[in-house]
């Protein structure tokens, strides 16, 4: 009996809801039984909530108190969390409140590659300029004492003296083809990788917030979502490092 009903629904012309008539088509679309039954369900999940939201007003203790009353605010109709703990400056603050998780990874990545060119043309070599040390020349009496010339010895321009590291001697000197070696040349040269040492730093400066602005991007979307359980805050967030927090170990199944 079973499989004659299924063989009969077979051979049963699908059932078709009708489209909105021509006459009628400028009222929209027509509503088929699928759109009614999602708008009723939409419908009975808000009226089960506005009853369960009447019941706990009527249940509440008026002398209650929490926390949460002094440490939250409602700003334009939306109810936020005040961000007491976690201090930042105003660039980072704009820069959260303006642009997406996104952008700011972006931004940092261009300046990690400009860093990376920039060091790799420097070579970070004047730090041996400012390293003191001592350099001990032997003589052999006191007339050579007073004689004695440091450019000579060093077989080396007089301009090139103050330099520990790129100090070519003149041998050297004649085989490259190079501007006539003078105060001003040298204070030009000079002025240049001081500008490019300058820049690296700005840049470093830069990469350094933006990470910062990432890191606290990044923790503010972990602490939104719902599904896992409220973490523990282990150090509060600062101008130079975003708040720490732990979450409880979950095995996934």
């Amino acid at each position: 009996m079973s499989s004659w009903k299924k063989a009969a629904k077979a051979t049963q012309k699908t059932h078709r809801e009708r489209h909105q008539p021509e006459s009628r088509k400028h009222l929209g679309l027509l509503e088929k039984k699928k759109d009614y039954v999602a708008r009723a369900r939409d419908y009975q999940e808000k009226q089960q909530t506005l009853k369960l939201l009447r019941k706990r007003v009527l249940n509440k203790n008026p002398d209650e108190f929490y926390f949460r009353m002094i440490n939250s605010k409602i700003e334009n109709g939306v109810h936020r969390e005040k961000s007491k703990d976690d201090v930042s400056t105003p660039d980072q603050i704009q820069l959260m409140e303006t642009q997406d998780i996104r952008y700011v990874a972006y931004k940092r990545n261009i300046e990690a590659k400009k860093i990376d060119k920039l060091q790799s043309e420097l070579h970070m070599i004047d730090v041996a300029n400012e390293t003191k040390n001592k350099h001990i020349f032997f003589l052999d009496d006191s007339e050579a004492v007073e004689n004695f010339d440091i450019a000579k010895k060093l077989n080396t321009h007089p301009a090139l003296i103050s330099r520990r590291t790129n100090r070519p001697k003149f041998n050297k000197l004649k085989d490259m083809k190079l501007p006539e070696l003078n105060e001003i040349t040298l204070n030009k040269i000079e002025q240049k990788k001081h500008m490019a040492y300058k820049e690296l730093q700005k840049r470093i400066d830069r990469e350094q917030e933006l990470t910062i602005v990432q890191q606290k991007l990044e923790m503010q979307r972990a602490l939104k979502d719902k599904k896992i359980t409220k973490p523990k805050l282990l150090s509060k967030g600062t101008k130079n490092s975003a708040p720490i927090y732990k979450w409880k170990f979950e095995r996934k199944r």
